[in-house]
């Protein structure tokens, strides 16, 4: 199996730095289930190549698998492809260019932070949907795609085209998205792993396709096909990738999937048998997570009469897209910190381009909550939604400053991860965080000890607020504190607010 990376970009050879493997070299690296060898057939000041030659050594892949894996049985039978490039040639990379997939370069940090000229080549890839599927994958991520199916024999015209293509990708990615892009779609275009798909293959496709999966138009196809279609997991994945904060709303939007999957149930269909018919008048799926997040935002802001909203930390735009359809609000903003959220905002028209005698009623801009800004005041009311969890706890006091006492508006609404009811996740590892950027995330006992401090310190009430389904256990995946001045007002479904000084202080808040 054979890939190769070339650029243009002069002094080409500094690929060798991004890569950590140097151009001058030939060298060797034994993997369990052969021997990755890297080297250089062009190392030029305008062009450089770098090669991955995978040697497959199908007796090897066979002895390293002990009798006490999931796999072992299924190890004694080994597909071996030597032409082909698939999720062996994924594994390799990932041993072998781990650091540059990290997005890591010590000599040339610019260079690795931003798009280089790249071409990856790779001779044979098993391709499951020929070059069109070839084409569908990579073309939505900038790639110039140029797939060239490869016939059974050569001599033998008559018995067609095999399921191989060679595959030529051209364009100017950063190499730790081009690296990574290939790991997750090398065996997604094969449909098929040579391992067993255990639950830690989700955290290996989040942290993968972070920044480019979630806004995938085929990210669900990506997903079922990286997983093996196993359903709960394929559930877990989608579930994470729906809450990444730079995901194109209508990306995720598409292919609602469930975010809180219940726990195991005795009464549910044998693993392999066949999944029921949807015309079968099989009950709906249940609403996203996602979804019912923005709906109780909604509902909350509307139940305490708040016209002028911003939405703090709104990646790019989910929720003003929605308070904008929504003429009950009046004015409204969208603040966060990534210079892309914010031009992804401004391409998609969420802010009005009025003439300066004419005040928009949305506007977004660029902006960080640990530092006073002036633009944060004159709201009624100011979300975080899913935002605290992003920000390192050292700096929370300074964001709690910046909103409470300096924009100080009459209702904060702060929604965040419950990690008690990470357990109910069946592909997320145990202790790991539903997103790889989370800094904490908190049970209910410590989410309702920072509200009550915050509430008491700034003069605030607060109340808490369960969102999607309350697990008896654990809790609900979300939860939600809403924090007001003056007259506490009930939210729908609540029995009103307690005083942010008391101890505890919830309606589902601490266990």
């Amino acid at each position: 199996m054979l890939l190769t990376i070339t650029t243009t970009a002069p002094p080409a050879t500094d690929l060798g730095y991004l890569l950590y493997k140097h151009p001058d070299r030939v060298q060797a690296f034994e993997q369990s289930f052969g021997t990755a060898h890297v080297f250089y057939p062009d190392a030029g000041e305008h062009r450089c190549t770098a090669a991955l030659l995978l040697d497959v050594d199908p007796v090897k892949l066979v002895r390293t698998r002990g009798k006490g894996t999931p796999d072992f049985s299924l190890g004694q039978y080994v597909n071996d492809r030597p032409y082909a490039a698939s999720s062996l040639l994924a594994s390799a990379m990932a041993n072998v260019f781990r650091t540059a997939m990290r997005g890591r370069c010590d000599e040339r940090p610019e260079l690795a932070a931003g798009p280089l000229p790249l071409e990856i080549r790779l001779p044979a890839v098993p391709c499951r949907g020929g070059a069109q599927q070839a084409e569908r994958l990579f073309a939505p991520l900038g790639w110039h795609v140029e797939a060239v199916p490869l016939p059974l024999d050569p001599d033998f015209p008559e018995w067609g085209d095999s399921r191989h293509v060679s595959l030529t990708l051209t364009g100017e990615v950063r190499l730790a998205d081009a690296l990574n892009q290939l790991y997750v779609l090398l065996p997604v275009l094969d449909d098929a792993k040579h391992y067993w798909i255990a639950p830690d293959e989700v955290d290996k496709l989040v942290r993968a396709g972070e920044g480019w999966l979630a806004a995938h138009p085929d990210r669900a196809a990506i997903t079922r096909r990286y997983l093996a279609g196993r359903r709960g997991l394929v559930r877990a994945a989608l579930g994470r990738l729906a809450d990444a904060d730079d995901a194109p709303e209508d990306a995720l939007d598409r292919d609602p999937i469930e975010e809180e999957p219940p726990a195991a149930d005795p009464t549910a269909a044998e693993p392999g048998a066949p999944e029921p018919d949807d015309a079968a008048g099989v009950a709906a799926p249940p609403v996203p997570l996602a979804e019912r997040r923005m709906q109780a935002v909604l509902e909350t802001l509307r139940a305490e009469r708040a016209r002028r909203v911003i939405d703090l930390g709104c990646g790019t735009g989910r929720l003003l897209a929605r308070l904008k359809q929504d003429r009950h609000f009046e004015k409204l903003a969208g603040v966060d910190v990534s210079h892309r959220a914010v031009q992804i905002m401004q391409r998609r028209g969420l802010p009005d381009a009025f003439g300066p005698d004419r005040e928009p009623r949305v506007e977004v801009f660029q902006g960080a909550l640990t530092y006073a800004d002036e633009r944060f005041a004159g709201y009624d009311a100011a979300v975080l939604m899913e935002v605290i969890e992003h920000v390192d706890p050292p700096r929370l006091p300074a964001v709690e400053q910046v909103v409470f006492g300096g924009a100080r508006p009459r209702l904060v609404i702060v929604t965040t991860p419950n990690v008690e009811y990470n357990v109910r996740y069946e592909g997320l590892a145990p202790g790991a965080a539903r997103h790889p950027d989370h800094r904490f995330e908190w049970t209910r006992a410590e989410f309702a000890s920072w509200a009550g401090r915050v509430a008491e310190t700034y003069g605030y009430r607060v109340r808490y607020v369960p969102v999607g389904d309350d697990d008896p256990q654990v809790g609900p995946p979300t939860q939600m504190a809403v924090f007001s001045l003056g007259a506490p007002a009930a939210a729908p479904g609540t029995d009103g607010g307690t005083d942010g000084g008391t101890d505890g202080g919830t309606d589902g808040g601490a266990a």
